[in-house]
């Protein structure tokens, strides 16, 4: 799945057409119409070829003061227009280094899918994005990741049962390169990656999902 920026949209979606490449779009509204100059609705994406959509991404959240609850209802809008929402979620450096990591994961969780029912979030994706490893060249290592994958299915299963959270895919994002995509794959709570800043270079990219792509045909996935 790639998501361009919305202006990429159209051409994007053009190229990957008949291939097995799903488009996805960064954001989104939560109305579906109404006076919001600038914003883009649900049905705009559908019209386009959407069929994922990244909601509450830790840049949004912070410089655009996104709470859960507005993930939240985002969430519940795409659904209901069968878009697949990938709900990001992740803790910053001062929140690691007080140990406040996990209780931030659950509380943005829990805000994020609040009256989700069993059935919408079977088809939820959810990203675990450490702030503090965003483009700061900073990655968790892949037991760090496992170890809050592992923490987010314990959740999932909680709310929704053993079944619905084992066909939740779990995403890392976080500094995902070609020298650490095989050893974060390997794990068995990470399903794939959200792959950011890597993704601007063509060389780099393709190695990433190379690398992913050998992991899986291992068996690991």
């Amino acid at each position: 799945m790639v998501c361009p920026p919305f202006t990429a949209l159209h051409a994007v979606s053009r190229q990957i057409e008949g291939s097995h490449v799903a488009l996805g779009a960064q954001n989104m509204h939560p109305e579906t119409e109404g006076a919001f100059t600038g914003e883009i609705s649900p049905a705009m994406l559908k019209d386009i070829g959407c069929r994922y959509i990244v909601l509450g991404h830790s840049e949004r959240r912070q410089y655009f003061h996104e709470t859960d609850a507005f993930v939240n209802e985002k969430v519940k809008t795409a659904l209901k227009y069968s878009l697949i929402p990938i709900v990001c979620i992740g803790e910053t450096l001062k929140e690691r280094e007080a140990q406040q990591h996990l209780s931030v994961v659950k509380s943005q969780f829990d805000g994020s899918l609040a009256d989700i029912t069993k059935e919408d979030a079977s088809r939820i994706v959810i990203a675990y994005e450490p702030v503090w490893a965003i483009g700061t060249g900073k990655t968790a290592t892949p037991e760090q990741a496992e170890q809050m994958h592992s923490y987010i299915r314990r959740l999932l299963v909680e709310k929704y049962g053993q079944e619905i959270a084992a066909r939740v895919p779990l995403l890392y994002g976080g500094s995902v390169k070609p020298d650490n995509i095989a050893a974060l794959m390997e794990k068995p709570n990470v399903d794939g990656a959200l792959v950011g800043g890597a993704s601007l270079k063509a060389e780099s990219f393709c190695a990433i999902v190379a690398g992913a792509t050998e992991q899986c045909g291992a068996g690991a996935k």
